[in-house]
């Protein structure tokens, strides 16, 4: 299931994703080779508006994510990316967010791309939580989830990007 469907299916995610998250975080690794349940790997890095195309990008052991942008007023914000691998390498995490919250930039377009596993799970949100705020997604038609990536819909996304979250699976090799 890539996203929450119906008022019950989002519930439903909504109670499972923070709690795999929260196991993921605890039982990842950091780099690769190193022991099972390392904290994952964080990177700070610039959002930088101007209109031009940039991206970020994270690798851990065989899964990699990319952040790909162009946004628009401000200044540079600092942004965070979070990935994370399970100790038993079937799931691969990563999170991409603005820690104080929502972002002042007007995002024109944004990708997110995972390699190494298939999307389980992604959400967008305008603005991530930080203090009191909560969390607020993007409406579904906001934004589109293939099997490796998240990504803006063109002509109806409404330019708040804050924070994106995917969860994905590695592919099992049949015996």
């Amino acid at each position: 299931m890539a996203a929450p469907s119906g008022r019950s299916g989002r519930r439903a995610w909504a109670a499972l994703v923070p709690a795999a998250l929260l196991c993921l975080a605890a039982r990842a690794t950091a780099e690769p080779g190193t022991a099972p349940g390392a904290a994952p790997s964080t990177a700070e890095f610039d959002v930088r508006p101007g209109g031009e195309l940039h991206s970020f990008s994270r690798s851990l052991g065989d899964y990699g994510c990319t952040f790909t942008y162009s946004a628009q007023g401000g200044t540079n914000e600092q942004w965070q990316m979070t990935v994370g691998v399970s100790e038993d390498s079937g799931l691969f995490s990563c999170s991409i967010w603005r820690p104080q919250g929502k972002s002042y930039l007007f995002f024109t377009q944004f990708k997110a791309e995972v390699k190494g596993a298939k999307i389980e799970y992604a959400m967008a949100y305008s603005q991530a939580a930080a203090g009191a705020q909560s969390d607020i997604p993007l409406k579904q038609e906001e934004f589109e989830i293939t099997e490796t990536t998240v990504s803006h819909r063109e002509g109806k996304f409404r330019f708040e990007l804050s924070k994106l979250m995917i969860v994905a699976k590695a592919p099992r090799d049949e015996l």
